[in-house]
């Protein structure tokens, strides 16, 4: 009898480990809260309620309002809204040793505003998470005392205006926005894809402390020892307009094909391989820095691989910084000094052979100025939008950069408006960006080669018009417009 029994114990262990979790849902405006909250007729009116009746692996779904603070989530469960964060606030009101939300190992945050939280005795707080292993994905972290996260991974968070401690600690961030923090944006953290951008500190650094870096961008970030990073190791960031009483870009960091411009000083007290330091106002590095296989002036004393020509950036003056054909930071860095696969755009690091020096790697065959123009509409410049149509309008977005047109407005894109007969010609008319190159051709059946009627012909802005003056037969006439690269 005891096998039976035994395979009947099995069985049932098996089937108990398929439950589906239970969802509770949180609705501030709910006129029948009913425990376990099971649906938005008997939903809990405050999160703190649905978390207590909620079991590891449940989801708590809350409903659009503001929320009181002080939310402990105690398992591994998901807590989220329904909206997103623009519409659903957590809200400590600034109360005495209040955060926001307290997150166990394994619990999950997404799509919600974290403010007025004062974190005394947890610091955080926005949030105080037990480790790294509790996740935050799409919220907004502002306006919060003592620090606005500590522990958490973070994915497409914001973190704003947090301080009496950085916008981050002890945190693993990605695709993230830190931005006017007072207190620096980041401590002790690893950061990739970040953006920390006009953070200040008057005690200590205004960008990021004793954290690590990957592919990131500091600028007009404001400290008294160091505005862009002080003892950090960076790799593929931009450190551009951080200004510092000691090393405005970095302060005590070592940094791996990096790009320091702009500054009121480059780099001080740093290790620097393979990076470009130019344009910084009161000095590209200080002495005690060491410098290999980088571009700067004056060339650095005993040291290897330095050049000091102009690195022929793009467009410096609008913070374009990647390389031109020309430049002479091409294929000029060092491959032993190389440990990530991707440069800044998240394109391969090494083409051609040997690593280039700065953040960008220059792409054969993909315009820097193209590059540029992805970012400036916010579009992924590591290959994947250089050919998707993002506002559906028939063009990819190499083709609208051609024409001069907005890739995330259907309405803006090359567009025949009319071909109009005269008793002696036929006027085109087609929809143009002003200073845009145009060439138009026509054909009498669409089953021939097009002949070219002009080309540099320049557009106004709305539409441009060309007279074919050469249409004279009784047609028909087909005609096609085109934007040269």
């Amino acid at each position: 009898m005891k096998n039976p029994i035994t395979s009947t114990f099995i069985i049932l262990l098996l089937a108990g480990s398929s439950l589906p979790a239970a969802t509770h849902y949180v609705s501030v405006g709910s006129t029948n809260p009913t425990p376990p909250y099971t649906n938005w007729v008997s939903a809990a009116t405050n999160i703190q309620d649905a978390l207590n009746v909620a079991a590891a692996n449940d989801v708590v779904l809350v409903s659009d309002g503001e929320y009181p603070g002080g939310v402990s989530v105690t398992n591994a469960l998901a807590l989220l809204s329904v909206n997103g964060p623009e519409f659903t606030t957590i809200n400590a009101h600034a109360a005495f040793n209040v955060n926001c939300v307290s997150l166990a190992d394994g619990a999950s945050l997404t799509g919600f505003t974290l403010t007025n939280g004062y974190g005394y005795d947890a610091p955080g707080g926005g949030v105080s998470c037990a480790s790294t292993n509790a996740f935050l994905t799409n919220c907004i972290i502002v306006w919060n005392y003592l620090g606005g996260a500590v522990g958490g991974t973070l994915y497409n968070c914001t973190l704003s205006r947090n301080s009496t401690g950085p916008g981050a600690t002890d945190s693993i961030l990605y695709n993230c926005t830190l931005t006017g923090n007072f207190s620096g944006a980041a401590s002790a953290s690893t950061l990739y894809n970040c953006t920390l951008t006009r953070n200040s500190w008057s005690g200590m650094v205004g960008g990021a402390f004793s954290s690590t870096l990957y592919n990131c961008t500091l600028t007009q970030n404001d400290g008294f020892n160091g505005g862009g990073a002080n003892s950090c190791t960076l790799y593929n960031c931009r450190l551009i307009g951080n200004t510092s009483y000691h090393g405005a870009g970095a302060l005590n960091c070592t940094l791996y094909n990096c790009t320091l411009a702009g500054n009121s000083l480059g780099a001080y007290a740093s290790t620097l391989f393979n990076c470009i330091i130019c344009f910084n106002t009161n000095g590209n590095y200080d002495a005690s820095s060491k410098l290999s296989y980088c571009a700067t002036t004056p060339l650095p004393m005993n040291s290897v691989g330095n050049i000091t020509d102009n690195p022929q950036f793009v467009d410096y003056t609008n913070g374009n910084l990647r390389l031109q054909s020309n430049s002479p930071c091409i294929n000029a860095g060092n491959n032993a000094y190389v440990t990530t696969a991707t440069d800044l755009d998240g394109r391969p690091r090494i083409v051609g052979g040997t690593v280039d020096m700065g953040a960008y790697e220059f792409q054969p065959g993909v315009s820097g100025a193209f590059l540029g123009w992805l970012q400036q509409y916010g579009l992924p410049t590591d290959g994947s939008a250089d050919y998707a149509d993002s506002d559906h309008d028939v063009l990819n977005n190499w083709q609208e950069w051609v024409c001069g047109t907005n890739p995330t407005n259907a309405l803006s894109a090359l567009r025949m408006v009319s071909a109009l007969p005269t008793s002696t010609n036929v006027t085109v008319r087609w929809q143009s960006v002003a200073g845009v190159n145009y060439f138009l051709e026509r054909s009498g059946d669409l089953g021939s080669p097009f002949t070219l009627l002009g080309t540099n012909i320049l557009g106004q802005a709305g539409t441009t018009s060309y007279a074919d003056t050469n249409a004279t037969s009784a047609g028909p006439f087909f005609y096609r417009v085109g934007a040269k690269p």
